[in-house]
């Protein structure tokens, strides 16, 4: 009896198995696939359980939070206004956010902020996790602190801090917030089924994740980067399980949608700026997201890292992508990979979290089996 529902044409009817195989093992509770290639959604599959101790299937609507993979939405909407001729990227943050040049940051550039090289990847002033949902405490926080190391130079992890920097920069430009102009710029003109800021009228979709265990760090030294940047604030993984938190616009962190929807809104990315037949960025402003910005070892994800010019991870010596492939991934699993060489947009989004920050080896077996299938 097979544990997925949806479709794969004949070609890539092996990424199915991947998901079938991660199901029967446990490696999967709950998840969905979604592949196109190109402009052609060539699998759509999910499968498991949205809800365990309700016996809930996951249904081909079924909605979880993705984390950092929200991170690639922000991302859009900065590109988006690059496109309009809004934004510059290589211009102070304090051109569109005045108060942030406090402490400092006067010389801190656009582009700082989307490769986490402000120096700004936790928050100074101990805020509890509730407090994310308080905009104006959040952005003014950050305004007000002074960097934590030199910006530009090298690459921390800003986790949750990125999308209020990012979104501040966007509503100050719009005037509206960031959940709203991605709303209204990308998910409803592609039908997309992807929120930043969960209305209640969606929550009876929602599939709760499972937490994972979280990493020992009593051996760390609690004045370092890595330290100060994930416990300010602490999360464990269980604050989707809060309305507050799903109701909130925290634009790095609690997005929430399915495969299909971010496949379809990052597959513009893949395309060179359009997505079902529509236009929504030049090919040129698409061109940004691989100019490398920052290349190293990270200082809170402790791994050598590269991220392009737009936000997006490059490949590298420890993720084997090529020259015009970028992604991103989601702590727990959730992964996204567009690949403008083989044209693939390759999405894997779960709700039983693991460990990794940015994803872990569920997703990337699944892109293997994607370009795998192409390769045959």
């Amino acid at each position: 009896m097979s544990l997925t529902q949806g479709f794969t044409t004949d070609r890539f009817a092996g990424v199915r198995d991947v998901l079938e195989a991660s199901l029967a093992t446990g490696g999967d509770v709950g998840a969905s696939i979604s592949i196109r290639h190109h402009d052609e959604l060539v699998v759509d599959i999910w499968g498991g359980q949205a809800d365990v101790s309700n016996d809930v299937p996951w249904r081909d609507d079924t909605l979880v939070n993705v984390w950092s993979t929200t991170k690639t939405m922000t991302f859009l909407c900065a590109l988006l206004l690059l496109d309009r001729g809004l934004l510059d990227f290589d211009a102070p943050v304090a051109t569109y956010w005045p108060e942030f040049a406090a402490n400092g940051k006067s010389g801190v550039l656009v582009r700082h902020l989307l490769a986490h090289t402000a120096g700004l990847s936790g928050f100074e002033t101990k805020i509890q996790p509730e407090e994310l949902a308080d905009w104006e405490l959040c952005v003014s926080a950050l305004a007000a602190q002074e960097p934590w190391w030199e910006p530009g130079t090298q690459s921390g992890y800003h986790a949750v801090t990125q999308g209020y920097l990012i979104g501040e920069v966007v509503r100050r430009i719009t005037g509206v917030s960031i959940g709203t102009f991605f709303r209204t710029e990308f998910a409803e003109p592609l039908d997309a089924d992807f929120f930043i800021g969960l209305p209640a009228s969606e929550e009876d979709r929602v599939s709760l994740v499972i937490a994972p265990p979280l990493p020992d760090m009593s051996s760390l030294d609690n004045d370092s980067i890595l330290v100060r940047s994930l416990t300010s604030p602490p999360l464990d993984g269980s604050a989707p399980h809060q309305r507050w938190w799903r109701a909130a616009e925290i634009p790095a962190a609690n997005g929430h949608g399915n495969a299909r929807s971010v496949a379809l809104l990052q597959s513009i990315i893949t395309n060179r700026g359009e997505a079902m037949g529509r236009r929504f960025l030049r090919p040129e402003t698409v061109d940004r997201v691989f100019r490398t910005e920052i290349e190293g070892p990270d200082l809170v994800l402790a791994l050598p890292m590269r991220f392009g010019g737009a936000g997006y991870g490059l490949g590298n010596e420890t993720v084997p992508l090529g020259p015009n492939a970028c992604f991103w991934g989601g702590f727990g699993g959730s992964i996204i990979v567009m690949d403008q060489e083989s044209g693939l947009t390759i999405s894997y989004m779960m709700n039983k979290m693991q460990v990794g920050l940015v994803g872990d080896t569920r997703g990337f077996v699944i892109v293997l089996a994607a370009l795998a299938a192409l390769a045959d």
